[in-house]
């Protein structure tokens, strides 16, 4: 089955931390006795990886989670000179693998979008196309959502990106017309050649572990994402 998925987004605020919670809230509860893994390799400032070990009964420290952190919101490389720090991405990767060893199902979330820093030389898509992960491309439910859609996909193909699919996300509450118009399943897939695996509706809780497992069982992500 799945080993290890990597959650990227078309820019920061996509929605990459309520699917990555909406997937391992499925995990946990539809595979109860397989060990689940959350790694979010960079995280500049307070945020994800404190919800992640709050939601969920992972067993790893805030450092496993996250093997680079740095204090300020800001790209890593800049909140690294801030602390005369490098981003030093073979720690991240030592994490990566010690983490696949112990776990059935590892879920990866990136920084940022595909085209986001991650040193002064390479973006969060040079790294997931390194590290050869399979991948899920989150794209929010707006207008421009499909331009962004369609150069992300781009990005993707030319580092060589093994993407998966795409899932669509509400970032506020949407109609089905709403979200009919500004991104059309079907335009999408038909622009980018990429299943659209489904849309994330607007969570007025995203701490609500039974509606992040069902909002993740509505979502076609494991017909596409295994072996």
């Amino acid at each position: 089955m799945l080993n290890t998925l990597l959650i990227t987004g078309t820019d920061t605020d996509a929605g990459k931390t309520v699917v990555t919670a909406a997937l391992a809230a499925y995990w946990q509860k539809y595979y109860p006795q397989r060990r689940l893994g959350i790694m979010k390799p960079i995280q500049s400032g307070v945020g994800d990886r404190e919800l992640y070990q709050s939601l969920f009964n992972l067993e790893q420290s805030l450092e496993a989670i996250t093997p680079l952190y740095f204090q300020a919101p800001l790209a890593p490389p800049i909140a690294a000179a801030k602390e005369n720090r490098q981003v030093d991405l073979a720690i991240a990767w030592r994490t990566l693998l010690s983490l696949q060893k112990q776990r059935d199902f590892v879920l990866v979330e990136s920084l940022g979008g595909l085209g986001s820093p991650v040193t002064n030389e390479l973006t969060v898509a040079d790294l997931a196309g390194e590290w050869r992960l399979k991948t899920i491309l989150v794209v929010p439910v707006r207008l421009g959502a499909i331009a962004s859609a369609v150069a992300n996909v781009a990005l993707a193909r030319q580092t060589k990106i093994n993407l998966r699919g795409i899932i669509l996300n509400c970032t506020q509450p949407r109609t089905e017309s709403e979200i009919a118009d500004l991104m059309p399943p079907d335009l999408i897939r038909s622009l980018t050649n990429i299943p659209v695996l489904g849309c994330v509706p607007y969570l007025e809780n995203p701490r609500d572990l039974e509606k992040l497992a069902e909002v993740a069982a509505a979502l076609d992500w494991e017909i596409y994402c295994r072996e």
